[in-house]
């Protein structure tokens, strides 16, 4: 479903991303984790046509996605902080985004409902807080019914009724014939929603397996001590 083939990016003289060779496929639930500098931010912006490479292609179903913007109509995105325009409200956000989608008939509103957005509907963006931006972002994310699902710091500034909905949902979603991605410094959220793990450092790709696998290697069953174990063993083959 998006390929990446040879990416290399630069911020002036500082290599952020050193010949990323990835392919995920759709059923697949990616963990993209990695330490603070890493290079998943600027992975997931190259993706999503929002930061260009120096060198390299992604691909969108056999389609390089350089010089067109169709591919993004397929996914649905949470950015780690939502920037919505501060003098709209919520409900005239939704209204915008469902007129300028008129021609997209399906419609996931389940965290819409569940997250109880219509009762925020009078409440500017601006003044909104951290979990309620969050909320709003999650059910943008899913609104439109996308092939592919982008989360960047989903559960950040969520309360804990609210991260478990989310978590539910995306569970809800394995299986369903798209792909997700998820960038998170939280491993323990990823635990029961991930099915691959990507994991970056200074812009490399040091492993990208299957979780399933990851298990076998290390005799944990936790993501955070997966990773603990493999790091703690740095010469092991991974």
């Amino acid at each position: 479903m998006i390929k990446i083939d040879h990416l290399y990016k630069k911020f002036g003289r500082n290599q952020v991303l050193l010949d990323i060779c990835l392919e995920f496929r759709e059923n697949q639930a990616i963990a993209l984790i990695g330490p603070n500098g890493s290079g998943k931010s600027t992975l997931i912006k190259i993706i999503l046509g929002m930061v260009l490479p120096q060198e390299g292609q992604v691909y969108f179903e056999g389609r390089p996605i350089a010089g067109q913007s169709l591919y993004r109509q397929h996914i649905g995105y949470m950015p780690q902080m939502s920037r919505f325009p501060a003098n709209m409200t919520v409900s005239q956000l939704f209204h915008m985004m469902k007129k300028l989608r008129k021609d997209e008939k399906s419609r996931d509103m389940d965290l819409y409902r569940a997250f109880e957005i219509d009762q925020m509907g009078s409440k500017r963006l601006e003044i909104l807080s951290g979990g309620m931006k969050q909320k709003v972002s999650a059910a943008l994310a899913f609104l439109f019914d996308p092939k592919v699902l982008i989360l960047d710091e989903p559960t950040a500034g969520l309360d804990p009724i609210a991260n478990e909905i989310l978590k539910e949902k995306l569970q809800k979603s394995l299986g369903t014939g798209r792909l997700i991605l998820i960038s998170s410094h939280i491993l323990n959220d990823l635990d029961d929603i991930t099915s691959h793990v990507c994991y970056l450092m200074e812009g490399e790709v040091k492993f990208f397996k299957p979780l399933e696998q990851l298990k076998a290697e290390t005799a944990e069953n936790r993501l955070n001590r997966i990773i603990a174990q493999i790091l703690k063993h740095t010469d092991t083959h991974v």
